[in-house]
């Protein structure tokens, strides 16, 4: 007992250092700070050229922006692993219109050869400027950013997501995670224009008619930037439409109100908007969820497209397809699945709000 009373204060004092470093490690959510200036510095990136931080890095992008030394052994290698890994998931969209930059606050110790080295520690791939350069202006830079100017042992894990034209100011601060920053990026940078185009090219924009016999273009009014759960159905089906439809009007309740269903007939013939409005009413269908028939060639073109459908409507497809048409990202899922297991899937395709 008289050893551990004289050994009290180094008990306290890492119980102390525990706390402190507990603290560090705890990752605050997104906050939306109040829109700044941003500043122009001239730097040298981690290549030694000459870049001008707003002109030829910021301006017109979303920019992914934290704060490093080299020679930091804690909280430097753990974020820039975690960059690392957002850099790999939002794939090509970084260098285009979204940029990762990170700024020495040792700029006299950390040299471009130095912030090289210690960007291919970590394989970070094109589009992420490692930036050092005369330290006044270094500093002034990041007091303009609110990153601070001290002793860089207290540097925080502050990521900064900024969009001029948006006027967004997103501070995370405090070491986030990975897909708080992935989200936050991609809420701040919207669809990317490369997977719209591509999309655009991709699924039919053919005009089709709704329950309700109103027109709409395929791509354009369905599919644009949405999440949407598919099927292939006609309502003279002797088979799994009908138990289809039933489990997927028990799984509607169950989804995200952005969801959009989509039930598109393989037998255009038969379904007008009419018989689509009847057969829909016997599900109880709620909004959210639209029937589609037209011609027959436009139905064709897109069920081919979908792989929902070959010359048999007979031997429609029974899978529904679930995309989020913004990111690419689709899953196949048993249409007569548990309606929780199928709502639980959607919504993993859904982004953060």
């Amino acid at each position: 007992m008289k050893q551990m009373i004289k050994n009290l204060p180094d008990i306290i004092n890492k119980v102390l250092l525990l706390i402190v470093c507990s603290v560090l490690f705890v990752a605050i959510p997104s906050a939306q700070a109040a829109m700044r200036s941003i500043p122009e510095a001239q730097l040298v990136n981690q290549d030694g050229k000459n870049v001008a931080f707003y002109r030829d890095l910021v301006q017109g992008k979303t920019a992914v922006v934290n704060f490093i030394f080299t020679s930091c052994t804690m909280i430097c290698p753990t974020q820039t692993a975690t960059l690392r890994q957002v850099q790999r998931d939002l794939g090509t969209r970084v260098g285009r219109d979204v940029v990762f930059i990170s700024v020495s606050i040792d700029p006299n110790t950390d040299q471009p050869a130095r912030l090289k080295a210690f960007a291919q520690q970590f394989e970070a791939g094109p589009g992420w400027q490692f930036l050092t350069g005369n330290k006044a202006v270094v500093d002034k830079l990041l007091r303009a950013l609110n990153a601070g100017v001290g002793d860089i042992s207290n540097h925080s894990g502050l990521v900064l997501v900024i969009n001029e034209k948006k006027q967004a100011w997103q501070q995370l601060a405090s070491m986030p995670e990975a897909k708080l920053i992935q989200s936050t990026v991609e809420q701040v940078a919207g669809p990317d224009p490369a997977m719209q185009a591509a999309n655009g090219r991709y699924f039919p924009n053919l005009p089709l008619q709704t329950q309700d016999g109103k027109t709409v273009h395929f791509f354009d009014d369905v599919m644009k930037d949405k999440i949407v759960l598919i099927n292939f159905m006609f309502t003279t089906c002797p088979g799994i439409c009908s138990p289809m439809t039933a489990n997927l009007a028990r799984v509607q309740p169950l989804l995200d109100p952005r969801v959009q269903m989509v039930s598109i007939t393989v037998d255009p013939d038969t379904d007008t908007p009419k018989v689509l409005k009847d057969f829909a009413s016997k599900f109880k269908v709620r909004p959210g969820w639209l029937f589609l028939t037209g011609s027959t060639d436009n139905i064709t073109a897109v069920a081919k497209k979908l792989g929902g459908s070959g010359d048999d409507k007979d031997a429609h497809s029974g899978i529904l397809l679930a995309g989020n048409v913004q990111t690419g990202d689709w899953k196949k899922i048993y249409a007569t699945a548990k309606p929780e297991d199928i709502a639980l899937a959607v919504g993993r395709l859904l982004p953060a709000r």
